[in-house]
């Protein structure tokens, strides 16, 4: 969607690909994750004043590199677009609010983001405190290690409740306005895509899966309020009798009881549960 916006008005359009750094970043975290542990057991100032400045130094690159793509994003714009505003540039804000136009564009830090935030925040606290503040602490290696430990949650990858009125399908972009024909793939990156009926879903893996990697397949269950049932643990049912949003005619439970009742009542078929190729 905003690809076809930004199109009108000559701004680029964003890709995977376009981003090393997401190539890259999983690499960085896994080291620097590995050497707050690391120090804790090295116990050496100096060595956690090296790692505090090195921490540092990655967030001003970091940020200067998200300038910079920005600024170009922005700026390099194609002179042939529809729409073509004089001295105009669409940079987006770097932190905080900009207005674009008619459009407000919001950057603010998401959960990765804070977690970021939270551990330089903490390692700062511990260089000032190693170098200014020191006091002679009982066990200080347990205690440095539980607050280090504290800040490294595990990294999840999982569903995500389908929200009516709010959440769009991933493929025909309509509004998903009832949410017991939805379902929900979940990829190895944690992206989640979600469609107001299977039929999209069943489109989506058939054009775009060779552009994913699918980690999880899941589908609504037609008896629960919005719930999601993962495809392994599901009974299909498929019958001309459902008027799903877009005639995917098919529905799924999270349990045999409710297939049996619903495959009398709807006079349909059931499906084996390799039917989208799990």
């Amino acid at each position: 969607i905003i690809n076809g916006l930004n199109h009108y008005i000559g701004m680029k359009s964003l890709h995977n690909e376009d981003f090393i750094e997401f190539t890259l970043l999983p690499y960085f975290i896994v080291f620097f994750a590995l050497a707050f542990i690391l120090i804790i057991f090295i116990n050496r100032k100096k060595w956690l004043n090296i790692l505090f400045i090195s921490f540092v130094c990655f967030g001003i690159i970091a940020m200067v590199d998200f300038w910079k793509w920005e600024y170009d994003y922005g700026h390099n714009l194609n002179p042939n677009a529809a729409i073509v505003v004089p001295g105009m540039a669409y940079q987006p804000p770097l932190i905080g609010f900009k207005q674009l136009l008619n459009f407000g564009a919001y950057s603010v830090p998401d959960i990765g983001g804070w977690i970021f935030i939270g551990v330089g925040v903490l390692l700062a606290f511990l260089f000032f405190y190693e170098n200014f503040y020191k006091k002679k602490f009982r066990n200080k290696n347990l205690i440095s290690a539980l607050i280090i430990l504290s800040f490294l949650p595990g990294c999840t990858t999982g569903v995500n409740k389908i929200e009516v009125g709010k959440d769009n399908c991933s493929m025909c972009k309509m509004t998903i306005v009832d949410a017991k024909f939805g379902a929900e793939l979940v990829t190895q990156k944690g992206k989640i895509y979600k469609f107001d009926d299977v039929e999209c879903m069943e489109r989506f893996l058939k054009e775009d899966v060779n552009k994913v990697t699918i980690k999880d397949t899941y589908i609504v269950d037609y008896c629960a309020a919005h719930e999601l049932v993962n495809i392994n643990n599901a009974y299909l049912l498929k019958s001309d009798n459902i008027h799903a949003p877009m005639n995917g005619n098919i529905i799924a439970f999270a349990s045999a009881d409710s297939l049996d009742k619903y495959a009398d009542l709807l006079k349909g078929q059931k499906l084996n549960r390799n039917y989208f190729g799990k």
